[in-house]
């Protein structure tokens, strides 16, 4: 089982695979979670974050730091 993005929240979620016959099996559609270190200056330290590149892109529209304060409030980030 996949981590979920720790900024978006986004989990794996279940469907089916439809073969040619159209018989249907259950599969799981995974999220493309990243492991991702930045630099946080308020905090003068790397942090480590597990992300999808939609998470990547909220980092780069607010900024790490209020990111990371946001974390921190969840208590996700020590």
């Amino acid at each position: 089982m996949t981590r979920p993005c720790q900024v978006t929240g986004r989990r794996g979620r279940s469907g089916n695979t439809i073969s040619h016959s159209h018989r249907r099996t259950k599969r799981r559609f995974e999220p493309n979670t990243q492991s991702k270190r930045y630099w946080v200056p308020s905090l003068g330290k790397h942090v480590r974050l597990d992300l999808t590149p939609a998470g990547m892109r909220v980092i780069d529209r607010r900024g790490i730091d209020a990111v990371v304060a946001d974390l921190r409030a969840r208590g996700e980030v020590d």
